[in-house]
């Protein structure tokens, strides 16, 4: 009798647990539904590529057609997140990317005000801070990320990458989201301007 109840007891147990786990892949193979709410009450059609950033994770992941393809360490504020100008905090939010530059510059090229500048070999540059490649960032959310104070594309908010790549996965920018060179340029090839970005607290 004992051992029957252990057995069933056992049985309850890993079905749960597999249940949970079903459950949590569900979560994070599949687009948030904060992001796909947020589309249809802006009247927004989804990309066909969709990027996710998560600031409690430090991590971006790349969405094709709804699924999940990829997750990539990150870097957003170390002042946290905020939407106001001069705050240096990552804006939340729905967004796309409007402009790409960089294209076919060798990795650690330094820009100021998107401008090619030098390179991170030359010891001047050794920390600079934009670098690689910059997908600049528009909020579609007016009044939240667009316009006025919380205007995310006048914040300059990028993706970009950095000199110091040691700090991907913990908080370090200035308000903008941070790559290793190798998947911010296979991002930057592979996703066209207009591709929706999701930036979310988890």
């Amino acid at each position: 009798m004992k051992l029957a109840v252990c057995s069933l007891l056992t049985g309850a147990t890993l079905l749960l647990t597999s249940c949970v786990n079903f459950h949590s892949m569900c979560a994070t193979h599949f687009l948030p539904q904060a992001c796909l709410d947020t589309c249809h009450r802006l009247n927004v059609a989804p990309t066909k590529y969709i990027l996710t950033v998560n600031v409690a994770a430090q991590t971006v992941s790349l969405f094709k057609d709804g699924r999940f393809v990829k997750k990539m360490r990150a870097s957003t504020s170390r002042f946290g997140i905020g939407q106001l100008q001069d705050s240096n905090c990552t804006p939340l939010g729905l967004h796309c990317i409007a402009e790409k530059i960089g294209d076919g510059e060798p990795p650690g090229t330094v820009f100021k005000e998107r401008q090619v500048v030098g390179h991170t070999s030359q010891p001047e540059f050794a920390r600079a801070g934009i670098t690689t490649r910059i997908m600049w960032l528009q909020g579609l959310e007016p009044g939240f990320n667009q316009g006025g104070n919380v205007d995310t594309h006048a914040r300059t908010i990028y993706i970009h990458g950095t000199s110091d790549q040691k700090s991907l996965g913990a908080p370090a920018t200035l308000g903008c989201v941070h790559l290793a060179d190798g998947d911010l340029i296979s991002m930057f090839n592979l996703l066209p301007s207009g591709t929706l970005v999701w930036i979310a607290e988890k």
